[in-house]
């Protein structure tokens, strides 16, 4: 068959659906050789291309093509370019995230990713036009679909809950984790970068509002009245949905303010050391589509203090430290606990090290493949 993916994400230095598509396409690449793909992005500098094709190591794979096309403006890819180039090129499947294209031929069928729906459960968290484009197209890729694919069992259940999707037009894909590490970087050079303190809890995400991340701040607060030795780490870009009230916080904690680092957006490489060097890893998110960041900690061998929500109950397991995300009191304790208890960090990451197993990109690829062979006519 012949199979369209949209990767426009890819290489955007976006977090979450980037990784994704880019994993999935990346262990495709290893798995599959039986059917031909088209992986259609709307860059067309040679140099950018190169890279990705390197990254995805799919340089010298005879049925996978990095192919550019269209521009940067997604209306215009949706409207035309998607849909033209189905028709053009006879795709018999074409698997995109979120929007589908308006115009689909009768021949091409739509795969859906769906990675949550928290502009439907917070519509208060996000720009009115985001909310207003979002609740728009988002029913209709839905229903229009052929197929969807839900990042885990929750979410799964959020879209049957709001959109009224069938069960079994859904197929649960896990995410999985693989850090790319570069051996040659040295935590010093990455501690000086950023100037990163000896000790400090470190958050990483995109700072919109479901992060939780004003929340955050007023926990490392209350815990820095006790603790002089400690600081806070936010790793992440500021993107087009921050959260300003991030900002108000600040100001109403003037004595933490030289305590309080953000890093910007870094390089894989560069979040390995940071996962190394951190203490815990926090996640207070109020909500999530799953958690590749708590895995990512897991890997590194960093204790994981997170919300206590049902996507974050159902990849970190046993293996979290959870807490209400609404209780100061809650996290205060917790990171105190578990930035001094050695045995208890210990006995964490162990059960860590066995909760990562059930993640694989490998076996989610292969689930890919299968539902993609379903398809076949």
């Amino acid at each position: 068959m012949k199979i369209a993916i949209d990767v426009r994400n890819v290489g955007k230095g976006r977090t979450g659906d980037e990784v994704v598509f880019f994993e999935l396409v990346r262990h495709l690449a290893q798995i599959d050789r039986a059917n031909e793909y088209h992986l259609l992005i709307d860059t067309r500098a040679d140099h950018v291309l190169h890279d990705i094709e390197k990254q995805l190591d799919i340089v010298n794979k005879v049925n996978f093509h990095l192919i550019p096309c269209g521009t940067g403006n997604k209306f215009i890819w949706n409207i035309r370019t998607a849909s033209r180039y189905c028709r053009v090129h006879h795709i018999d499947i074409y698997h995109t995230q979120y929007i589908i294209p308006f115009f689909i031929p009768s021949h091409t069928k739509i795969i859906t990713h769906i990675h949550d729906v928290s502009f439907r459960v917070y519509k208060d968290l996000i720009k009115r036009s985001d909310a207003f484009f979002l609740n728009t197209l988002i029913p209709r890729a839905i229903r229009k679909s052929d197929h969807v694919v839900a990042i885990s069992e929750f979410t799964k259940s959020e879209i049957i809950k709001y959109y009224h999707c069938p069960a079994e037009k859904i197929t649960v894909i896990l995410n999985a984790v693989s850090m790319h590490c570069d051996p040659q970087l040295r935590s010093t050079d990455v501690r000086t970068k950023y100037h990163l303190p000896e000790k400090f809890i470190m958050a990483l995400g995109t700072m919109q509002p479901r992060k939780n991340i004003p929340f955050l701040v007023e926990v490392f607060a209350s815990l820095a009245q006790e603790r002089s030795d400690i600081s806070l780490v936010l790793v992440g870009k500021r993107d087009h949905n921050f959260d300003l009230m991030i900002r108000n916080v600040l100001v109403s904690y003037p004595q933490i303010a030289d305590r309080v680092i953000f890093t910007g957006y870094v390089s894989d490489a560069e979040k390995c050391v940071l996962y190394a060097l951190s203490k815990v890893f926090v996640f207070p998110s109020v909500y999530e589509g799953f958690g590749i960041p708590i895995l990512e900690a897991f890997s590194m061998g960093t204790p994981v203090v997170v919300s206590d929500i049902p996507p974050h109950r159902e990849v970190a397991g046993k293996a979290g430290l959870y807490c209400d995300p609404q209780s100061i009191d809650q996290w205060k304790k917790m990171l105190y606990d578990v930035l001094d208890n050695g045995k208890m960090r210990e006995d964490i990451q162990k059960i860590a090290q066995t909760q990562i197993m059930n993640f694989s990109w490998k076996e989610s690829a292969q689930k890919l493949v299968s539902l993609y062979n379903n398809f076949r006519r």
